[in-house]
């Protein structure tokens, strides 16, 4: 039996319950015992003084890349799920496009064990649509599921066939689970390296155009629409698929969407000089794109704000631009950038960024936590919206550097993060 955990006199804020107060949180055998109020501290508890900081339910991030099996020398699930709860993240998805690709019963359990074994944040697998993700068979969802998947995507790459996608929404429909699309026609985006635009001119690249996302997404939308399946669009970019979901959400489609802490907070002025650490697919877009994003975020259209993790060696990103792979690493970054762009500026509240962050991850993708409530899983993170810091690659927890944020300075930082009612990481 673990001891007692008391957080004392933080700001509590949990969009799941409307709670917004001041108050104390006790954690006992691995639950939420007690949230709000004054609580009195039980023998041999430990308590930790957290007034003037956020106590929010764990943030969950639904789409990381953690490499393993297959490339352990750039990251493994070990290493990502330390780099998360370094960030304040106390769960991950991670995503199945790793050698070989988590398309059957045995990798799952594989990556499921090897969260369990790091004991950082909670790791759970997506299982691939397709098997090898070739876009042509469909993997068996059934087995992967009682091995602990919870979502399918053939992430990295789209579901090409129209008829293997619909086939994939309605065999996961009998699990109650979502298919994840990486939305991209790879016709139009084939030999892209960043958005097409006076930019990608400018810099001599090839771009793709918004149109190569926009296509899948509209199509994927009335999938689901054909087939009552669940549809989770993953790291939207542009403005015309915010314009897309929000049609979609208004005729009850069920349609649920995400977006990355990079696309709301940067441009392809990043690109700028070849660099490829603001190389990612799908490309960093215009500031009308940005803003129609944070917009979506704000109105509710948005549902997730996520990572896309994706750690990479230094070697590989010191290629030509157009030959560089696409990514950045995001974990230990995505709250300063969220609070900075998004929270700092009034265009979301506290209380919406930590339900895109938490409370709808859990809810989206059937997941524990996402909640402070009496009974539910002691997963906790508090954290500083207003605590000034500079990202500094080299303190990562992740094997990767890859990130374009090296020397900027964000609002709001990760201080104390707690699994299962066990602190797993504090700040210094």
């Amino acid at each position: 039996m673990s001891r007692d955990l008391l957080l004392k006199g933080g700001r509590i804020v949990d969009p799941s319950q409307g709670l917004d107060t001041i108050g104390d949180v006790l954690l006992r055998d691995g639950k939420v015992e007690a949230c709000g109020g004054a609580i009195g501290t039980p023998d041999g508890a430990e308590v930790v003084d957290v007034s003037g900081l956020v106590v929010a339910p764990g943030l969950i991030d639904v789409h990381v890349h953690l490499r393993e099996p297959g490339r352990e020398d750039v990251e493994t699930v070990a290493t990502g799920a330390h780099s998360a709860v370094a960030g304040g993240f106390t769960g991950v998805c991670a995503m199945p496009n790793t050698k070989p690709v988590t398309d059957n019963q045995a990798t799952v359990g594989f990556v499921k064990r090897q969260g369990e074994t790091a004991g950082f944040a909670r790791v759970y697998p997506y299982g691939a649509i397709s098997l090898g993700q070739k876009g042509e068979t469909l993997a068996e969802f059934g087995e992967m599921v009682a091995a602990g998947a919870v979502a399918f995507s053939d992430d990295g790459k789209p579901v090409e066939s129209a008829h293997l996608m619909r086939t994939a929404l309605e065999y996961a429909r009998a699990f109650n689970v979502p298919v994840a699309e990486h939305c991209e026609d790879m016709t139009l985006a084939r030999g892209g390296s960043m958005n097409e635009g006076l930019m990608s001119a400018k810099l001599g690249l090839k771009g793709i155009p918004a149109e190569a996302e926009e296509i899948y997404v509209i199509r994927d939308i009335l999938l689901a629409k054909r087939t009552g399946g669940h549809i989770h669009l993953c790291h939207l970019s542009t403005k015309g698929s915010v314009e897309l979901v929000r049609w979609g959400k208004e005729r009850g489609i069920n349609v649920t969407a995400e977006v990355c802490s990079h696309h709301i907070s940067l441009t392809e002025a990043a690109v700028e000089g070849y660099n490829t650490n603001a190389k990612m697919n799908p490309p960093l877009r215009t500031q009308e794109d940005v803003e129609a994003l944070q917009q979506g975020v704000a109105d509710g259209t948005i549902d997730l704000l996520v990572t896309d993790h994706a750690p990479h060696h230094y070697d590989e990103k010191e290629r030509e631009f157009a030959d560089a792979p696409n990514g950045i690493v995001g974990l230990e970054t995505a709250l300063g950038v969220n609070c900075t762009y998004l929270l700092k500026p009034g265009i979301i509240s506290l209380a919406q960024m930590i339900d895109a962050m938490s409370c709808k991850p859990a809810k989206v993708f059937h997941l524990p936590g996402g909640t402070l409530a009496r009974g539910s899983v002691g997963d906790v993170t508090v954290f500083d919206p207003a605590r000034t810091w500079t990202c500094d690659p080299k303190q990562f927890k992740s094997k990767g550097r890859n990130t374009p944020y090296g020397g900027h300075t964000f609002n709001g930082q990760a201080l104390l993060t707690v699994v299962g009612g066990r602190v797993v990481y504090r700040a210094n």
